[in-house]
């Protein structure tokens, strides 16, 4: 073993016991988490207005602050990015995470304070590599570099002391000097603005270099990995850089990836190790090799509440703490961070597998899903019924969106897929009813509208060549690891400008 995985392994020992600490003691950790970004703020702006010094439990932290979402929290949000300070948060805010999150118009701006950046962001980066050190302690991680790409970033055109950009820019613009020795490439490459540039310099730049592991988002990286082989005129990934041993991901579902990864990276030792991050705060790591839950991470600065799904549209929905979850609810995720994000709906929402420890699974998105004829689908519902239908035909989903089939005198309703496949199953019929079957295993509201094909007739499929996704993203300058297609769409926004996109290319 290497001194910087000595190093690396005390390090694991010492955080390994904080992390047990939340594990044993959820409730206690979570209110002290809430007491304390109550005490910090008291004198804030937020903290006068909702008297936060006389808050003395949740119960009345929720009687007292209302739920908000972004919408909600826009006009304080361009206060403070024409430089106002000591508004939601009080130490000095001079970074904004830019998210779009999918393909909406109009981007976010999330506030990211010095607390927030070494408390949760970076925290649970060294968290990610204690929890995979202690799980494989031969490893050897630290011999060699991590590439990661950044997305880009620029200074306010509000006010010349505050910048702007996607959370990734904001974490290599911030990061301690001592982060450069373990990564690649070189910031001015990692940071560029222009994406397709981006990518063929970074391949040119460290396909040379000692590259033991990869953290990001899996299309992007995805990406980059077969322009690397493009211009090496390598068969695999591990002939470029045999000592890669680790891909720290998430942002989307990484089953409709995973055997595109194992195909380039043919290695039974390499890692997948997914985690919860967003320009948010740092949600989950996955912390069994073995499934592919996330333990809740409680101890970053960031309180937890919890919407059932279901009371999402009532004028008092149902709100809990942590402490009373259950593992049969589909819950929209409610967040206060030493950001500055008072009871924020963050947006995703999420299925408890443990109560003990507390460990989740992203379900989807609040306005990611199909509920147009009752069916309540949502992306948790369609990655696995793809995943099935992929397993069973041999086929490989690079893409997808879906979105609801109307039903009218020319046609009866459904549901229609734009897929785009890296490998088309032999027999799409098959895949098709695999598909539809799964998912009236997975969803008994589907099941219903399905049967006998009274309602919703089988999916509708349809087939775009690789590239189709990534070229309409380009088209409306939304390339970049922030953005992403939504899954699934309520209404047919999506599907229409795709389609639209791909018939108007000449395919």
């Amino acid at each position: 073993m290497s001194f910087l995985n000595s190093i690396a392994s005390w390090f694991v020992k010492k955080r390994l016991s904080q992390i047990n600490h939340f594990r044993e003691n959820p409730a206690e950790v979570q209110n002290g988490v809430l007491k304390d970004l109550l005490q910090l703020s008291h004198n804030t702006e937020w903290g006068e207005k909702f008297e936060f010094s006389t808050i003395k439990s949740y119960k009345t932290f929720s009687e007292r602050l209302p739920i908000q979402d972004y919408d909600d929290l826009q006009p304080t949000i361009e206060r403070m990015l024409k430089g106002e300070q000591n508004i939601l948060w009080p130490s000095d805010i001079q970074w904004f995470a830019k998210s779009s999150g999918t393909t909406a118009d109009r981007s976010k701006f999330i506030p990211i304070s010095p607390e927030s950046l070494s408390e949760c962001h970076y925290k649970a980066g060294r968290d990610v590599l204690a929890i995979y050190c202690h799980h494989h302690p031969d490893n050897r991680v630290f011999d060699g570099k991590g590439l990661i790409m950044g997305g880009s970033s620029k200074v306010s055109e509000y006010s010349n002391s505050i910048s702007v950009g996607d959370l990734s820019a904001v974490l290599l613009r911030n990061v301690p000097f001592y982060g450069e020795f373990f990564r690649t490439p070189d910031l001015s490459l990692a940071l560029m603005e222009n994406w397709e540039e981006k990518l063929d310099k970074i391949a040119h730049a460290t396909y040379a270099e000692n590259v033991t592991n990869i953290g990001g988002v899996p299309s992007w990286n995805l990406i980059l990995l077969k322009h690397v082989l493009e211009i090496t005129g390598r068969n695999h990934i591990l002939e470029v850089w045999p000592n890669l041993e680790l891909f720290i991901h998430g942002g989307v579902s990484f089953a409709p990836y995973r055997p595109q990864f194992e195909k380039i990276i043919p290695s039974q030792h390499m890692v997948y190790l997914e985690t919860y991050n967003a320009s948010e705060g740092f949600f989950g790591i996955q912390d069994n090799p073995h499934e592919n839950d996330m333990l809740l991470m409680l101890d970053y600065g960031i309180f937890y509440e919890f919407i059932p799904a279901e009371d999402l549209e009532k004028d008092s929905p149902r709100i809990i703490p942590l402490w009373e979850v259950d593992t049969d609810t589909n819950y929209a995720m409610v967040i206060t961070t030493n950001g500055g994000l008072w009871r924020y709906l963050i947006g995703d929402t999420v299925r408890f597998t443990s109560l003990s420890p507390y460990r989740i699974r992203i379900s989807g998105r609040t306005k990611s899903f199909i509920n147009a004829f009752g069916e309540e689908v949502i992306v948790d519902n369609t990655d696995s019924a793809l995943q099935k239908a992929c397993d069973e035909t041999g086929a490989v989903v690079s893409e997808y969106t879906a979105a609801p089939v109307y039903l009218d005198d020319n046609q009866s309703a459904a549901h229609e897929y734009v897929i785009e496949f890296e490998k088309e199953p032999a027999d799409m019929t098959r895949f098709s009813t695999i598909l539809d079957q799964e998912l009236q295993n997975l969803n008994s509201d589907y099941a219903a509208k399905r049967s006998a094909d009274l309602m919703l007739k089988k999916p509708k499929l349809t087939r775009v060549p690789p590239g189709t996704f990534f070229n309409w993203l380009k088209s409306k300058g939304r390339i970049g690891g922030q953005n992403k297609v939504p899954r699934l769409h309520n209404g047919r926004r999506y599907v229409d400008e795709i389609l639209d996109f791909f018939n108007r290319s000449g395919h």
